[in-house]
Order: C-alpha cells, then sequence, then structure tokens
C-alpha cells in the first residue's frame, strides 16, 4: 500500500548553498536543512530548479543530497531530483539517493534533443529501475525543459508501479485537474506554480512543491491551512501579497534565487551564497530590491499570521 500522506504538504525545493569560492557548503545546507524542520514543513524537494540543478556536478548533488538526509534525520520527507542529461549520470544518482533511504525520487524529461514519448518514458523507467525501492515523481515543467507530459505520456508512465504522482510546474491549473482524473486517489499530483498555489490545490492537488517557499513557509503553510478547512477569501487574501512579493523578486536584474538567498540573509540570518554562473549576480541596486522583498514578508506575516 503506498503511503501517499508523506508527500501531502508544502515541500519547499531546496535552494542551492555555497561557500565565499562557489562551491557546494555543506554548512549551509545542514543550516537551511535545520530552518525547514524549524519552520515545520511537510519535506524538501532537493536538487531541483532551485538547487541549480543544470548547474551542479553529479558529485555536487550527491553532496548537497548526503548533508541533507544526515541533517534531516527523518523529520523531513526528501524528494531527490536526480535527472542529468543523460541516462547514466541519472541512474547513478537515484542509486546513490536510494542508498540514503530516501523517500523519492523525481526527474524531468531529457532537455535539448526533442525525444520521441517513447524515448522519453525509457529514460525515466530505467531511472526509475535504478532505484528499484524508492516512489519516483515526474516532473512536468514544460516551459523550461521543452517538453510536456502528455496524457498518453503519463498513461505509459503509470504502468511503471514506482510512479506516484506528478510535480506540475505548467501553467494551465486545468492539468492538475486532468492528471489527478486520469490517475485517481493511487497517486498525487504536486502543484508548481508558486502564483497559484490554491488554485491548484482546489482543483486536485494534494501536495505543493515550490521555489519561492523557503523564503516565506508560513505564508504558504497558512494557505495551505485555509484551503483545507474551506476558508477560501482569507487564502485569496495571502496568496495575493504572496504574488505581490514573487513579482518584487524577480524584478531584479540578477538571479530570483540570489534574491532570495538576500532575504533569507536579511530575515533569518541564513548564509546561503550566491548563485552559480551562469546564473546572474545580484547588482548592488538588487540588494534593494531584496530588501523590500524582505519587508514585505515580515509584514504580510504580521498581517495574516496573527
Amino acid at each position: 500500500m503506498r503511503d501517499l500522506e508523506k508527500y501531502k504538504g508544502i515541500i519547499p525545493a531546496f535552494y542551492a548553498c555555497y561557500d565565499s569560492d562557489g562551491n557546494i557548503s555543506a554548512e549551509g545546507v545542514r543550516a537551511l536543512t535545520d530552518y525547514y524542520v524549524e519552520k515545520g514543513v511537510k519535506g524538501v524537494y532537493v536538487n531541483g530548479s532551485s538547487g541549480e540543478c543544470i548547474y551542479q556536478s553529479v558529485e555536487d548533488k550527491k553532496l548537497v543530497l548526503e548533508q541533507v538526509m544526515a541533517q534531516a534525520k527523518g523529520r523531513l520527507t526528501v524528494i531527490a531530483h536526480v535527472a542529468c542529461n543523460n541516462t547514466k549520470d541519472s541512474m547513478e544518482l537515484a542509486r546513490h539517493a536510494q542508498s540514503l533511504h530516501v523517500d523519492a525520487i523525481a526527474a524531468i524529461p531529457p532537455i535539448y534533443f526533442h525525444l520521441p514519448e517513447y524515448a522519453i518514458a525509457q529514460y525515466w523507467n530505467d531511472i526509475s529501475a535504478a532505484a528499484p525501492d524508492t516512489d519516483f515523481v515526474i516532473y512536468n515543467i514544460p516551459q523550461l525543459a521543452g517538453v510536456s507530459l502528455t496524457m498518453s505520456l503519463f498513461e505509459r508512465m503509470r504502468e511503471n508501479p514506482r510512479v506516484i504522482g506528478v510535480k506540475n510546474s505548467s501553467m494551465p491549473v486545468q492539468d492538475i485537474q486532468m492528471f489527478r482524473q486520469a490517475a485517481g486517489d493511487s497517486y498525487i499530483i504536486f502543484n508548481g506554480p508558486d502564483e497559484q498555489f490554491i488554485s491548484g490545490r482546489v482543483i486536485g492537488a494534494e501536495g505543493a512543491i515550490g521555489g519561492t517557499y523557503g523564503a516565506m513557509p508560513e505564508l504558504f503553510l497558512k494557505m495551505d491551512e485555509y484551503v483545507k478547512t474551506g476558508e477560501l477569501e482569507k487564502a485569496r487574501a495571502i496568496q495575493y501579497s504572496v504574488n505581490e512579493i514573487i513579482y518584487k523578486m524577480c524584478s531584479a536584474h540578477g538571479n530570483m534565487y540570489g534574491v532570495i538567498k538576500a532575504i533569507l540573509n536579511i530575515n533569518e540570518g541564513l548564509d546561503l551564497g550566491g548563485v552559480r554562473k551562469p546564473l546572474p549576480a545580484l547588482t548592488e541596486d538588487d540588494m534593494l530590491i531584496a530588501e523590500e522583498a524582505a519587508f514585505m514578508i515580515r509584514s504580510a506575516k504580521e498581517t495574516y499570521l496573527r
């Protein structure tokens, strides 16, 4: 019997943590893991987009996951994104993740070459086969991967008993409904786009994984609480405030994840470094934006978390 309850809730996407030389900071990873435990989130999604996975080596990803698992000590559900742009490295990361006893692995489709659906299915199934005792989550993010999870591909993937659901980061909320209706209650669909968190939850997503959750987990936890209790007007008010914060974070010259790390330094005292090239670093003016966004988060918490 599948244990889907451990996936139902707020699961922040884990940020890449660097030292002053731009290398993975084990200390930063441990501190960020503790931060999430203290905030009371359901789990973490490690080495995904927010973890700058495209710019991490296999060894980088292994180090990050090892530190997360050692620090979490079973207090968080851990989903490890293991996809590389080749099957061999992805399978290696899948085996490594299973050896650490993560709850699930996840993977985007291969990018750059436009592969037929049967080749994408083979890629995912090969990765899953490398971790035969571990749940598998399909990561659908067509706006970045250039490949959409079609209903026919999803049907094919459900032939794999390790597939438990979809992290859906496509923008149409209807996709969540379609995946949920096709798969039924024995699968879980995660809402991806943070700006439509409550929309995804209302239409059928039972879990949520997001890249901005880490900057303001309390606000997403409160929205999730209101959705569960049917207090949608209260949830909508927080969503509107959260979206304004996200728009502010996205207005910088530098990369949004750099802004988020600056916010966490301002509001939480976490030093996670910058972002890895070719992602653009923050400018001096961007620090003003980070200060504004940090203030907006503090104000929203004062308003909605009384």
